[in-house]
């Protein structure tokens, strides 16, 4: 027979008066709702409040706790409402000594340690768990929850991911909300949720409904709050409500909220306001009215024929969609406002792009998913992102792919059958390769980000990079210049120093670096005080030393303000550009400078690019938002093309195999010009910061099959098609440290391995070294530690490459 409420009550307070302590008078208030409730005939549920428990009351709540199993109490909710005295080790022996019973368990802001964090991700029972305000990191659910079908995290400031393995054991999750986080990759979020089966609600956003008469929250079941207050949040909207009725989710219930979830469907503009405290997203194109200024000018200017007032729709869906674009509205004015967003909101299809690729998903951002709605965001999805590389359609294991190479096979079920024709047929010799990394790319969302370690050979030098290459025939050599002047080649594979260069004081930052492909142990290196050397590292000393001598080492006449250097393809001359509108000719072989070509361009220089196979070709990119094309075998006063960008460039380089060149400008602008005539081939679509100090660079990967693109205000890489523009990743740098986020200083594909890159990534935060992060795309996750360094950083931006 159950124990009553009764009897449990009595056997707590004969607990305490064993282990000689007062029954704590939130306990017996617990126990006397409890008792109401059952006498009223409703759900005898009991409700543990820890906010005034101490740890002296854990001795007999624990031992009650352990008998509710066998109780008439039909669930157990603990919370807490303020900020709580007890520690996290009793207040989760507690939750645990339930069991079964254990309903819910809401937790705001505790002040727990950090072990608590690592216990409870440990495993619980109960159905529904919150941990708002919380403060960690990397979410690491790593236990059971095998009962839990709700989860919010809503307000973890500092979460910024997931591991890989955090949803494995959550089968029965439908509900999960991570309102205000920093989640932003959209990638490794899709990754992580796709292994939950169940679920079935997503929120990174509140979408407030507003009308003439006060201000509602509409939840995804077409249920309203008249109550909810935005600004503080205090309802928590999973707890206490069924979930989801898929029943009111088909296309012919047409909510209130049908008319925004257009405004969301073409996402072709996003916003950004106040990233820091709240993001108020509207990322798509419909017709509506907000309070706020900033956003009403913003959408005035992104659709400047519509009169900012949303028509309710029909549920005729074709009549509904004639008259929002013809302007026809009724009388019922609607408002709506993005509340508490996440960062990942921003991005852009992000709606469609979670709902290509959580095609059970049923409600996003409290706004349903008909039908109508995930062709929508297929079809958005298929012509803005790549699912697996080279446009492949499904994963192939690579067993398999490894079979019909050996027995040449050119019929692989996962290849698309439009394919393009710079795409590899099955009859190339680059098929297989291709293939495989489409197979191993898919299963590896968490990519291996690895910082190079040189620490081992001088354990009191901090090296500051601030240029790197990669050797054009080496596969593991890469050189790199320092903040402090120093030029150091390195085995990157090893990670030994091979040379070392001081700078002893004749040069100062080194912003331009490049070898000689004829001779591979010679190297140009100029700095930013204009110093101009030829080094041959077989010459140099292997390890880092005082005494340095002038063996295999050519000066050359100085360029002033430098900022790039460029070999041409037989190894004869290179080219000087920097903060002025000239371009300095050097020969190598007499160590002479030959020509100074002045006035190429309107504004300064910032680098000058030969072509890979043509010796007399090259291009230079300049702030006058310009990037011309010249050819020394016609005397270069009038260039042979001009392309221009919107805004300044930073960078050029050519593709392999010179058909393309790559223009880089302020703010996420990359455009790819056919290299024979200037025509634009094709133009990114990178959503911009609206930062003018967010310089950005791009340089070809795999190839020309893919750009890989960074940008100096960001802590992301981005991974696109060369061929169709398509998004295929998107790489998050961050390092170990709390709130050490980091950006992109410059970056450049191995020449010699499909899918890895390097990072010049530096810290924002002050007093931290920039170093080089390896990127293997076809490897699992993993990051090195994040080392401390005394120097602060002192990045260039807008110099170099």
């Amino acid at each position: 027979m159950a124990i009553d409420i009764l009897t449990l009550e009595n056997r707590y307070i004969d607990s305490c008066r064993r282990h000689g302590v007062l029954p704590n008078a939130t306990i017996l208030s617990s126990f006397f709702k409890a008792e109401v409730k059952k006498s009223n005939q409703e759900p005898c549920i009991l409700e543990i409040l820890i906010d005034d428990l101490k740890d002296i009351d854990f001795a007999p709540l624990f031992e009650i706790c352990m008998n509710i199993d066998t109780s008439e109490i039909e669930a157990v909710d603990v919370r807490n409402e303020s900020p709580c005295v007890l520690s996290g080790e009793y207040a989760l022996s507690v939750m645990r000594a339930i069991k079964q019973k254990l309903r819910v368990v809401e937790l705001h802001d505790v002040s727990f340690a950090k072990d608590f964090v690592r216990d409870i991700s440990q495993g619980l029972t109960c159905q529904v768990l919150t941990l708002r305000s919380w403060r960690f990191r990397k979410l690491s659910l790593m236990g059971e929850f095998m009962h839990m079908h709700t989860l919010n995290l809503d307000f973890s400031s500092s979460l910024t991911g997931f591991e890989e393995d955090c949803f494995n054991c959550m089968p029965n999750l439908m509900c999960l909300s991570m309102c205000e986080t920093r989640i932003s990759n959209l990638w490794t979020t899709v990754a992580a949720l796709s292994k939950l089966p169940s679920l079935v609600e997503l929120r990174f956003q509140y979408w407030q409904y507003c009308n003439d008469e006060g201000t509602s929250f509409t939840s995804s079941s077409g249920k309203s709050d008249a109550t909810a207050d935005f600004s503080l949040l205090d309802r928590v909207p999973f707890i206490g409500e069924s979930c989801i009725d898929t029943r009111e989710l088909t296309d012919l219930n047409i909510s209130v909220e049908d008319p925004l979830r257009n405004f969301y469907s073409f996402d072709e503009e996003v916003m950004n306001h106040d990233v820091q405290s709240m993001v108020e997203d509207s990322s798509d194109d419909s017709e509506i009215e907000l309070t706020n200024h900033h956003h009403r000018d913003w959408l005035a200017g992104v659709f400047p024929r519509w009169n900012l007032q949303m028509p309710l729709q029909s549920e005729n869906e074709e009549q509904s969609s004639r008259d929002y674009f013809t302007g026809n509205s009724v009388d019922v004015s609607m408002k709506y406002m993005s509340c508490h967003a996440s960062p990942i909101c921003q991005e852009k299809h992000y709606r469609e792009f979670i709902t290509a690729s959580l095609p059970k998903l049923k409600s996003l951002d409290n706004l349903p998913i008909r039908n109508i709605d995930k062709e929508r965001a297929t079809g958005i999805f298929s012509q803005y992102f790549e699912y697996l590389p080279y446009r492949w359609k499904s994963k192939e294991s690579v067993l398999s792919i490894l079979h019909k190479r050996e027995i040449k096979s050119g019929r692989i079920k996962a290849q698309s059958s439009k394919r393009s024709p710079s795409h590899p047929s099955g009859t190339s010799q680059h098929f297989y390769t291709r293939s495989l990394s489409a197979a191993k790319l898919g299963s590896s969302t968490w990519p291996l980000l690895h910082p190079l370690s040189l620490s081992g050979f001088e354990l009191d030098k901090g090296f500051r990079p601030r240029q790197f290459e990669y050797h054009p025939s080496d596969s593991s050599l890469m050189v790199f210049g320092t903040l402090d002047g120093e030029v150091v080649v390195i085995n990157h594979e090893s990670e030994h120093i091979v040379s070392y260069i001081p700078s002893l004081g004749a040069m100062n930052s080194v912003l331009g670096l490049c070898w000689l492909k004829k001779y591979p142990s010679k190297l140009i290196a100029g700095s930013d005080n204009g110093s101009l050397k030829l080094y041959d590292i077989n010459h140099t000393p292997r390890k880092i030393t005082g005494l340095y001598g002038n063996s295999g080492c050519v000066t050359f006449d100085e360029f002033d303000q430098l900022t790039s250097v460029h070999v041409n393809s037989t190894d004869e001359l290179f080219l000087a550009s920097g903060y002025s509108r000239n371009v300095a000719l050097y020969d190598i072989n007499s160590g002479k400078r030959l020509q100074v070509f002045t006035d190429m361009h309107r504004g300064h220089i910032n680098v000058v690019k030969f072509a890979n196979h043509s010796p007399s070709i090259f291009a230079t990119s300049s702030f006058d938002q310009d990037v011309k094309m010249w050819d020394l075998r016609q005397k270069p006063i009038h260039p042979c093309f001009i392309a221009s960008s919107s805004r300044g460039n930073v960078m050029v380089c050519f593709s392999p195999d010179d058909q393309y060149i790559l223009a880089s400008a302020v703010d996420n602008e990359v455009r790819q010009f056919l290299a024979v005539d200037g025509r634009l081939h094709l133009v990114f679509d990178i959503a911009p910061t609206e930062s003018s100090q967010n310089y950005t660079r791009s340089y070809y990967m795999n190839g020309r099959d893919y750009i890989i693109s960074g940008s100096c205000d960001e802590q992301i890489v981005r991974i696109c098609c060369a061929q169709t523009g398509r998004r295929l990743r998107d790489i998050s740098l961050e390092g170990k440290t709390l709130g050490s986020s980091m950006f992109v200083q410059s970056l450049r594909g191995d020449p010699f391995r499909d899918f890895h890159m390097s990072v010049l990534a530096a810290y924002m935060r002050p007093g931290s070294k920039s170093e080089i992060v390896k990127i293997n795309l076809l490897a699992s996750s993993g990051h090195a530690n994040d080392d401390a360094d005394d120097h602060p950083v002192c990045p260039s931006n807008i110099m170099g490459a």
